[in-house]
């Protein structure tokens, strides 16, 4: 997601959602198309897109299975739509992941390593289960691996964004050279290509923000296909990871990163 800096206001949540709540326990019913066994290969991604405005109807359920800290984070949201979005994303991820387990949603236990990306607790761990969420205006995408980093991004195209200056600031000094030698209408789409790229792959690498998005290049051009990037903090480090571009919804655009050869992605959509 793209991030502007500034303050965040807090606000309360109503009182019934404030309330300490009773975890309530899901049986995998095929109520979300979750049903059978699932089968995740070591080689393979699995990648779901979940459109929440139309799951907005599950709200009260999916908030009932969230742990005090969620639910506490979700307070702090200063709109009532970012804050819904929040508890609709980390609910789902816990229907997900509990589907992988084979444990119920509620259950599951989350840490965070020291640059605040989650991951499932040590003791629900023995699937050895990676994952990655991203969420934007709407639209939710979650991507799950076996025993290896993984990193997910989703962005809305918004047409007000001043991608122009973004793009001074955050690419990289090659890849700010390709971009101005792009065609105007081209410069857009090139941008968010670009980004959701990048996004994907720090977020892989578990450190965020932390790690300077100007550090390394990813390949972004409309005859540059295949995003196969270098890197300038660590070049080999790079060349361990495989980037791929995502089929998105329309208006948005998507990629993933993953540590190692990724031997397939496939790809659900919520609703079906």
């Amino acid at each position: 997601m793209i991030r502007m800096r500034g303050q965040r206001s807090i606000c309360r949540l109503p009182s019934r959602i404030q309330a300490n709540v009773t975890p309530v326990k899901f049986a995998m019913d095929g109520r979300f198309g979750l049903s059978g066994d699932p089968f995740l290969p070591e080689s393979e991604v699995h990648v779901w897109f979940v459109r929440l405005h139309e799951m907005s109807r599950h709200f009260e359920s999916v908030l009932e299975i969230l742990a005090p800290d969620e639910v506490a984070r979700a307070a702090r949201f200063r709109f009532e739509r970012n804050r819904n979005e929040y508890i609709l994303t980390r609910g789902f991820l816990r229907h997900i992941l509990g589907w992988y387990t084979g444990f119920g949603p509620h259950l599951l236990q989350f840490g965070y390593n020291s640059y605040g990306k989650p991951t499932l607790a040590a003791h629900w761990r023995g699937d050895r289960l990676e994952f990655s969420v991203s969420h934007s205006r709407g639209v939710a995408v979650y991507a799950v691996t076996r025993d290896r980093q993984v990193g997910v991004d989703l962005e809305y195209m918004h047409q007000d964004v001043e991608f122009d200056q973004i793009a001074e600031h955050y690419f990289s000094p090659r890849e700010i050279s390709l971009f101005r030698r792009l065609p105007s209408d081209k410069r857009r789409e090139a941008f968010f290509s670009c980004w959701t790229r990048k996004e994907a792959y720090i977020k892989a690498r578990g450190e965020g923000m932390f790690l300077d998005l100007r550090s390394f290049d990813v390949a972004f051009a409309p005859d540059q296909a295949a995003p196969v990037f270098s890197g300038t903090d660590d070049p080999s480090e790079t060349q361990r990871w495989s980037l791929a571009d995502l089929p998105a919804p329309v208006g948005y655009t998507a990629a993933v990163a993953v540590k190692g050869v990724a031997g397939g992605i496939r790809r659900w959509e919520w609703p079906a």
